[in-house]
């Protein structure tokens, strides 16, 4: 489709395209509808016929003319263009259409918007119009939706949420893919690692490279799927064969777009530094190396960014320093090892191993405040009574000499045997640490403690087994101090605010949760039997902290708060002084890990900015800033729980097939429940077509599978005993037979005979109705399409 370059008026498309080779059959009708798109979006204010439309693009003949008609009308459907009674067409800006990210939660729909599931767009899979999740699109409300939601898995269903459809694609999400191939001898398939990419990829032969059936790769794609034809790419990675340790955790990086290396530049940059630590730059800074100084942090820590010092006033007050590692006396705007730390954002812990946010030498080395060392920090140090109390602060830079590494066990044997180094330094900071524990709740802070897992894993990375984080006093001491030290720099800095216009301060901020969502959840609370009062926000923190200790030790402990936590709003980072409602701390920041985390450089910088006498800095450029950290933050977190997911499936593989397993159940949908096990914390699911003793009808209302003929009830929370059906590594997804009082499978006799197992990957069939079972796909002629589902 020829657009008409020497037309005197500006109805032109941005996309020209007479010099542009003739694009291929599938991807020419996608061509037009962008031009036209383009050509009404530029002269937005004006309206045109269809042969005006003919006119500008210069269509002659009668093909074309046919499918512009049909095209235009494609458009009016989409909610891009509007027809008027007159029969012309306009762009539609103030149509129904806003830009959101796609996230395709399930193979029949997704969600687009911000992220928040009560207010995002529900767009059925056949309206996504080819964007696949991750991608950033316009999406059009459909007329007839409404806006509800509620909290079980798979409940949003279309007749409750605002419906729409994607109606362009502003920009792709990911181009690069990881997972699993197959190959065959003319062309190869790609099983996508993500959960939320539901085809496979085709490679054509020529574009295989190294890869082998089996390996993990990492796939570029070269074209997306469009409803006519299947995603299509090229191998650029071998990561490796699918199921080995090193090939997993690589890949979960891959897939999350997370780097392995640092640049040559970044580390040759660290390398450069200087270990010496200056006079003069000793005689700038407070010198603390006198004072018992020591660090507490896990056993298998490398990274030391916080210390503590303590010593005894004469007033019978004391003094305490809370010393963070001087990361940016290191690291300078303008350099490599800037700019790098800003993209990475923060340090990715996996299951086995931590992708630094900086270079070795300056996590592990310069800036790790290891024992025995003069260490240059950034110190917050307080004079505070016996009672807790702060009666003096102070903020700037030190030097300190670290005289112990405790590990969190080694501090609390020190504590609970009453012997030990530093035995009365412990004990006075356990106690304050629990009088400021005691303030922060009386003040209303809610303690959102949850089950963590750790694993032990042998020397190939197997996991050997899993077991629950402990917390413990010498945890809650540290994380006290760091808490007190990052809401007292935040108020600081508010407070050398000069004008009428505060201080611009990164701060870490977490908003007043929905009210609505409260009552929904203790409305569902509720049919445990725990009370939580919500309309009155001052008695919510007091209600929310009863129940979490209710909930202590109970089968129903982390479902409920892990659901609790979904009510509440997500913390971030922002330049808007909002308050932490979690802490409920007035002002907040994030201080004292500038290690892994970069806006606690920020923090850094914009203190010493500030203590120079400085006048406030652009807002606008520090939430920019801001708003990566939290993306990033986001990314990291999310490939952490991905890391967990593969060791909890794996070590849930290398159980015996007839082990049986106490759990709970997490979530109950129209496709079957959710369990979590007990003893592993993994999650799995037990699908509603192996619930062989009955037909069960979902009620969403209330969270529960009934049995037409037995009546026999599923509900969120309900004990049950299950054993290993399939754990598909591929996936990172466990698949559960439910078993009865009697230890007898609830399925058919039939699917018990015929199943099979499968670790590694799972067939095209299986991938479109959701099963993880089965055998190897049969060979698919590459020229043969698949039909939409």
């Amino acid at each position: 489709m020829r657009n008409n370059r020497n037309k005197p008026r500006e109805q032109q498309s941005r996309r020209g395209s007479q010099n542009r080779p003739v694009p291929a059959a599938d991807s020419f009708l996608d061509e037009m509808k962008n031009d036209i798109t383009a050509f009404f979006e530029i002269n937005s204010k004006e309206s045109f016929s269809q042969s005006d439309v003919l006119e500008n693009f210069d269509v002659i003949d009668r093909k074309t003319k046919l499918l512009t008609h049909g095209l235009l009308g494609e458009l009016v459907d989409d909610g891009q263009l509007t027809r008027h009674p007159d029969g012309t067409y306009q762009y539609n800006e103030n149509d129904q259409t806003t830009e959101g990210t796609v996230d395709h939660v399930n193979p029949r729909f997704a969600f687009v918007g911000s992220g928040d599931r009560d207010t995002d767009m529900y767009v059925s899979t056949d309206d996504l119009n080819g964007a696949i999740d991750g991608d950033k699109v316009k999406v059009a409300r459909l007329s007839g939706s409404s806006n509800s939601g509620g909290f079980s898995r798979g409940s949003q269903t279309r007749s409750r949420r605002i419906e729409g459809k994607v109606v362009s694609i502003v920009e792709r999400g990911r181009s690069e893919l990881v997972g699993r191939i197959s190959t065959w001898p003319n062309y190869g398939q790609v099983i996508p690692d993500s959960k939320k990419i539901y085809e496979e990829i085709y490679i054509p032969k020529d574009k295989l490279g190294e890869a082998k059936d089996g390996d993990k790769v990492i796939v570029r794609l070269t074209r997306f799927p469009d409803g006519r034809h299947r995603p299509e790419g090229e191998v650029i990675s071998v990561l490796g064969q699918a199921g080995q340790n090193n090939t997993e955790m690589h890949a979960i990086l891959a897939e999350f777009g997370l780097p392995v290396l640092f640049p040559d530049a970044v580390e040759k940059e660290s390398q450069g530094i200087s270990e010496k630590i200056l006079k003069k730059e000793i005689n700038k800074r407070r010198d603390m190396r006198g004072i018992t100084t020591f660090t507490i942090d896990p056993e298998d820590a490398k990274d030391f960014d916080d210390a503590l010092s303590i010593q005894m006033l004469d007033n019978g007050n004391y003094e305490i320093g809370v010393h963070i590692a001087d990361v940016t006396h290191y690291i300078v705007p303008g350099t490599a090892l800037e700019d790098e730390a800003f993209k990475r954002g923060t340090s990715v812990y996996l299951v086995d191993r931590v992708v630094p946010m900086l270079p070795e030498k300056l996590s592990n080395n310069l800036c790790s405040l290891r024992p025995n060392e003069d260490k240059l920090t950034f110190s917050a140090v307080f004079e505070i009574t016996p009672d807790a109390k702060i009666k003096k602060e102070w903020f700037g830079r030190t030097v300190i000499h670290s005289d112990r590494r405790f590990a969190y066990e080694e501090a609390q044997d020190v504590v609970d045997r009453g012997q030990g180094d530093y035995l009365a330094e412990l004990r006075i900071l356990n106690d304050l640490a629990f009088k400021f524990r005691d303030e922060r709740f009386r003040h209303g802070a809610i303690n959102f403690e949850t089950v963590e897992v750790k694993f032990k894993l042998d020397e190939n990375g197997v996991p050997l087994s899993v077991y629950p984080k402990e917390r413990k006093d010498a945890h809650k001491l540290i994380e006290e101090f760091m808490l007190l030290a990052n809401k007292r720099v935040a108020e600081f800095i508010h407070g050398l605010s000069r004008g009428e216009h505060p201080n611009v301060m990164v701060y870490r901020v977490h908003d007043s949760p929905d009210f609505e969502k409260l009552k929904t959840f203790a409305t569902f609370a509720g049919r445990f039997g725990y009370k939580l009062k919500v309309d009155n926000e001052k008695e919510l923190s007091k209600s929310f902290n009863t129940m979490m200790e209710s909930l202590e030790g109970q089968p129903e402990q982390n479902a409920l708060q892990q659901l609790a936590i979904r009510t509440m709003a997500k913390a971030r980072y922002s330049t808007e002084d909002i308050g932490h409602f979690g802490l409920s701390f007035r002002r907040y920041s994030h201080f004292t890990s500038p290690i892994r985390r970069y806006p606690d450089m920020m923090a850094h910088r914009l203190l010493q900015h500030y203590l120079d006498g400085g006048k406030s800095v652009d807002k606008e450029e520090y939430e920019a800033k801001c708003k990566h950290s939290s993306d990033r933050e986001r990314v990291a977190v999310e490939a952490e729980r991905a890391s967990i997911k593969y060791k909890q499936v794996e070590f849930m593989n290398r159980m015996d097939r007839d082990q049986e397993f106490k759990g709970i159940i997490t979530g109950v949908t129209d496709f079957g429940l959710f369990v979590e096990i007990t003893e592993t914390s993994a999650e799995g699911l037990v699908r509603m077509t192996d619930l062989g003793d009955d037909f069960y009808d979902f009620d969403k209302e209330n969270y529960r599978l009934i049995g037409k003929r037995n009546k026999k009830i599923f509900a969120f929370g309900d004990a049950v005993t299950v054993k290993v059906k399939e754990a598909n590594l591929a996936r990172r997804s466990l698949d559960l037979w439910l078993v009865d009082d009697k230890g007898a499978l609830k399925t058919p006799l039939k699917s018990r005979l015929t199943r099979r197992e499968n670790t590694d990957g799972e067939s095209r069939s299986q991938r479109r109705s959701g099963s993880s079972s089965g055998s190897r796909p049969k060979a698919e002629k590459p020229g043969k399409e698949r039909r939409r589902r």
